[in-house]
Formats: structure tokens, C-alpha cells, sequence
């Protein structure tokens, strides 16, 4: 392709909505253009690099004997009543786009599809002979992202492969999983990403196991939790680990102190000179389930610890069962307004004690009478600790469960795992901590959708069971942009080989010189049937213009017919680290197209 051909712009100023390298970098140099709130145009360029990722994809997935299809965007509200996420999706977490057509019905936008794969399998698999199934495919989705941000990474519409896998028991799962980790892996490795996989929250999707595949980068959203010995690593979500251990308590015996203006941990202990580990801190949730019902939440977690309030909105979804409910809405600390909406006297904020009694809640049929008692394994074992006292400047100290306060039933872990923390598996290892991109997310669904909607096959003995599921999914454009994110440097984008848009570019540094135009035709033409898939800049500009753009649009290797050609040599610059060298015009094809072979091959 002739750059003087080509829809080519380029910017020289960063744009003023841009935030992130990899985003400003995107729309500098000409591969995608904003149309409207997380809402892109890709370029040619883009899409030629979008295209390079979707087939390493494909590859991969065909490589697993996974077959592909495509799946209507359009989606029936009535199949995500029967999973019971339309209210998940439409309210709680409101990402997906819905309507109401001319007939009146509901329809959505699909944000991801496992309710139609269900459907399907449920309309056309009968039996075990029909099984392992596994199908994928690659098609734009739709999230109404409530802060669209950061080009690519979360638009409100992307691109992304998802596949879906269907088997008779959890093993045959369990290989498809392993097969699929693989997969994402090789994809990741051959995209030129520096990746790590770790273990992740199942979120709305659901599911007893997930896997992220993260691409390290200083500005990716999701903290990664790992040590060194590469045998830990989770999103901070998901992470778990040994908490500092606890001081012995100053406090031998139990009584009541007058403690004014102690109402956060830190006054506390300043106040009483103890550690925040001797205290049991009390903190009240409330959380909406999807029928509308309000239910209060007393969490006790030792005082120098935070609670994980994804692993508490986990442990609170188990239990919506309990209140006629299938999931919950929302989640929050609630603020005195809200309070004085459901309490039946003043609640002494700062002081509340491990068993506050029911009667503050004015049950109704919106509020649940009782509080939802919590125990994080952080206060299980603390002997004589501190605690608040149920009334307003006092709390109590040398408490201990089993005595003064009866310990809850429910003892889970609910702390949210920190840098520097002592790691489960090896207590010589500690937490560290990167950033990362989500760019791939695979889970072990089980049968949460086969049951709510009725999928089933007919085992070997003829009785009916339902079909334990998989869900894989890769965004393909978040990718894209991820590598950007990875790899650029003051100049502009560095792509790896694998997913550049072209693998080298050609340029006249003078179009009026007929011997630079002879041999960059030449080159040209030569490279592109050698397969090294080349851009011709003939562009009626400035040397140092062109040598800017090239730069800046990423081609992994430039090649400059500039004044070496009356020596019978070029300039061939690596775009990765700007390693110049000249190169006989007569050995450059085979030069580059061994680089690109090794690259790509690697």
C-alpha cells in the first residue's frame, strides 16, 4: 500500500480526552477516531492489526477442535429472566444495553451471550454421545459502560472472541479448561505480550473457577497480587494470605472505658496505646436484593485490616436464597440518611459492638428485621481484644469470643489481601504487586445456566442430567490496544512483529530524486512478494516528517533509500530500538524477511 493512497493523518499534539499512552498513541497516529462516547471508528491501519490478532485467535481455537459461529447481538429479555440476570445486567450492574421494539417486547444488546449458547444447546443437544461441544466466535459487544474511558480499553462497544463449552462432567471441564489455558496462553506469547495468568473473580458470569490472563502494563486497571516463585498470582479481588500476625493484647480483664472521640481505629489506639491488630473493628453494609429487599450486614475484620467487598458481595449472593431472592443489586456503606430510613433509634457509629442488637432495624416489608453477622478469619482467634461498646464513647477491651460476645457461624475470609501480606502456599514468600490489563478471562461455569434454563442431556444410564459449562472469552481489540500500552516509547508505538500493521515501510526521503523512487519501487514490490507485508511513504513530504510518522505509527522495520544507494546500500532502522545499520540493496528482502520469521515464530 502508497502511503499517497492511503486515509493517512497523523497528529503531532496529544488529543485533550485522551488519558492513556496506548489511547493518545492510537488516535496520533491515525489507527482509530473517536465518534462518540466509548464509541471507535478503526482505521485501516487498526483493523489490519485487529485482523493480525483475530486470526492468531482463531488459530488457537481451531487448534482445540472448538468450532466457530456467530451469534445474534440482538438478544431476547426472556432468556436472561430464566438465567435471572436481567436484573443484574439491566439495574445492578446496568451494562447492558436494552429497548423495547415496536411490539412492545424487550430485547438487549448483547454485553456477552451465555443465555443464547444455552438456548441453543438446550434446543439440540440430547445426549452424551453429542458430547465434549465447544463453540466460539468473534463479534462486536455491547456494555453501556457507565464512564467510558481509555479508548479501546472500555468502550461501549469492542470487539471480542467468546466461546462456550458444553460436557457431561466436571473433568471433561476441567480438560477443556486446561486446554483453553493453554490456548490463551499461546495466543498471548504470540501476540509478543508479556503476560501473567492469575486467578480471578468469577463476577456476574458466575462459576466455581476463572483464570485472567493479564498483560503487564503501568496503566492497567485491575492490581495483581504475586510472588516470586511464580507459583501465586491472583487478581486483588480474588487474593488471599496470611495477614500480619496479631500482638498480644495489653488487656487481661474485661470492663468498659469511656473513650471520647475514638470513633476511627487510628483514635482508638492512639487513645488506649494498643495495635490495631488487638481490635475487632464492626463495619455495617446494606445490600438491595433483586426483590427490592434491604438487608443490613455486620462485618467484624480485625482493625488493621480492609474488608474485600467483592468477596463479601460473593458471600452475600450465597445467601440471597435465604430472602426469596436469586442476586443482589447493590452493595454499600451506608451513609446516616440512608440509616435514619431504616433505624428505630440513633446508631452509634464508631462504637458499634460485634452483637448490636436486631432491634435498631424498623423492619418492614422493604427491610429485613435482622442483621446478617459476618466473621472474617482475621478476629477469629484474637483473645482479650478491643471493641466497641454499643454505646457512643465507649468501647469495651480484654473481650473474647465464647465470653462477652458470642461468636457468628459464618467465619469466612472477607479481608482484602495486601502487598507485603505472607503468601498461603509458602509463608517465606511475600505478596508483591503489578499492573494489568484483563485481555483474556476463562471460567468454569458448571451447570448455573444449564439448570436455570433447563439444559439437559441423557447420561449412559438414560436419566436426565443438566450440562456442566464453560465460558472463554478474549477481547480482541482491548488487546490490540494493550500492546500499545506495552511497548511504545517517546517516538510512538512499537508493535510486535506478530500484530503490526505491516511488517516494514519504505521511505523516499526525496521524491524528485529518480534513483530513491527506482530502488523503493524495487524494494517494494520485492518485499511484498517475499511476503514481509510492506508500506510504500511516497508521500510529497519532508524526510524528517516522514521519519516522524514512520516512528509513530510503529512499523517494526524502515527501510531509507536515502543516500547509501549510491553505494548500493540502504538504511534499515528497528523501530524497537532504533538500531540502524546499512544493508546491500540486494540481500534486504531476505534480511527482512528472516527478521520477520524469527519474530514471528519465536
Amino acid at each position: 500500500m502508497r502511503l499517497s493512497q492511503k486515509l493517512f493523518v497523523t497528529l503531532r499534539d496529544d488529543p485533550a480526552d485522551a488519558e492513556i499512552p496506548s489511547h493518545k498513541l492510537l488516535l496520533r497516529a491515525g489507527y482509530i477516531r473517536r465518534i462518540g462516547s466509548g464509541v471507535y471508528a478503526y482505521l485501516p491501519l487498526m483493523w489490519r492489526v485487529l485482523q493480525k490478532v483475530s486470526q492468531i485467535v482463531r488459530e488457537e481455537m481451531n487448534a482445540t477442535g472448538a468450532e466457530e459461529c456467530l451469534l445474534p447481538q440482538l438478544q431476547p429479555a426472556e432468556l436472561w429472566q430464566e438465567s435471572g440476570r436481567w436484573d443484574t445486567y439491566t439495574k445492578a450492574e446496568g451494562i447492558m444495553f436494552s429497548l423495547v421494539d415496536r411490539r412492545e417486547q424487550q430485547l438487549g444488546l448483547g454485553p456477552t451471550h451465555e443465555e443464547v449458547i444455552t438456548t441453543i444447546a438446550r434446543d439440540m443437544i440430547r445426549s452424551y454421545r453429542q458430547l465434549p461441544l465447544h463453540l466460539y466466535q468473534m463479534q462486536t459487544k455491547f456494555r453501556d459502560e457507565i464512564r467510558p474511558r481509555f479508548g479501546l480499553m472500555r468502550g461501549r462497544e469492542f470487539i471480542m472472541k467468546d466461546g462456550y463449552s458444553f460436557h457431561a462432567d466436571e473433568e471433561s471441564l476441567k480438560k477443556t479448561y486446561q486446554d483453553m489455558y493453554t490456548a490463551y496462553s499461546n495466543m498471548l506469547r504470540r501476540c509478543g505480550l508479556a503476560f501473567r495468568a492469575v486467578e480471578a473473580d468469577s463476577g456476574a458470569i458466575g462459576g466455581s473457577g476463572s483464570t485472567e490472563f493479564m498483560v503487564l502494563a503501568d496503566a492497567g486497571e485491575d492490581e495483581v497480587l504475586y510472588t516470586q516463585d511464580g507459583k501465586y498470582a491472583a487478581n486483588v479481588e480474588k487474593a488471599v494470605s496470611l495477614p500480619p500476625d496479631a500482638e498480644v493484647s495489653p488487656f487481661t480483664t474485661f470492663e468498659k472505658r469511656e473513650t471520647p472521640g475514638t470513633d476511627t481505629i487510628e483514635k482508638l489506639c492512639n487513645f488506649l496505646k494498643c495495635s490495631p491488630t488487638q481490635v475487632v473493628k464492626n463495619v455495617l453494609y446494606q445490600t438491595v436484593y433483586d426483590n427490592g429487599l434491604t438487608v443490613l450486614v455486620v462485618v467484624n475484620i480485625r482493625g488493621d485490616q480492609e474488608v474485600n467487598e467483592v468477596k463479601l458481595q460473593n458471600e452475600l449472593t450465597k445467601l440471597a436464597g435465604q430472602f426469596g431472592a436469586k442476586t443482589i443489586l447493590s452493595l454499600s456503606v451506608p451513609t446516616s440518611e440512608v440509616i435514619a430510613g431504616w433505624a428505630t433509634k440513633s446508631l452509634p457509629l464508631g462504637y458499634i459492638a460485634p452483637d448490636i442488637n436486631d432491634d435498631y432495624i424498623a423492619e418492614s416489608k422493604q427491610v429485613n428485621g435482622k442483621f446478617i453477622r459476618l466473621v472474617d478469619k482475621t478476629v477469629f482467634e484474637l483473645k482479650n481484644f478491643v471493641t466497641g461498646a454499643n454505646e457512643r464513647g465507649f468501647h469495651v477491651v480484654g473481650a473474647n469470643w465464647g465470653e462477652q460476645f458470642k461468636l457468628p457461624e459464618l467465619v469466612i475470609d472477607i479481608r482484602k489481601a495486601k502487598v507485603g501480606d505472607r503468601s498461603l502456599h509458602d509463608s517465606s514468600q511475600t505478596l508483591e504487586t503489578a499492573r494489568g490489563i484483563e485481555a483474556g478471562h476463562i471460567f468454569q461455569l458448571g451447570t448455573k445456566y444449564s439448570q436455570a434454563m433447563g439444559a439437559t442431556y441423557t447420561n449412559e444410564q438414560g436419566e436426565e442430567k443438566p450440562l456442566v459449562m464453560g465460558c472463554y472469552g478474549v477481547g480482541v481489540s482491548r488487546l490490540a490496544q494493550s500492546a500499545v500500552e506495552q511497548s511504545y516509547d517517546k517516538d510512538g508505538i512499537i508493535w510486535p512483529v506478530a500484530i503490526a500493521p505491516y511488517h516494514a515501510i519504505v521511505t523516499i526521503p526525496n521524491i524528485k530524486d529518480a534513483q530513491q523512487i527506482e530502488v523503493a519501487e524495487k524494494l517494494y514490490t520485492e518485499l511484498n512478494k517475499a511476503g514481509v507485508e510492506t508500506l510504500l511513504d511516497d508521500r510529497d513530504e519532508r524526510a524528517g516528517v516522514k521519519f516522524k510518522d514512520a516512528d509513530l505509527i510503529g512499523i517494526p522495520f524502515r527501510i531509507v533509500t536515502g543516500r547509501a544507494i549510491n553505494n548500493g546500500k540502504v538504511e534499515v532502522v528497528k523501530r524497537a530500538n532504533h538500531e540502524t545499520q546499512e544493508i546491500a540493496i540486494t540481500e534486504v528482502v531476505n534480511i527482512i524477511k528472516q527478521w520477520v520469521k524469527e519474530a514471528t515464530e519465536s
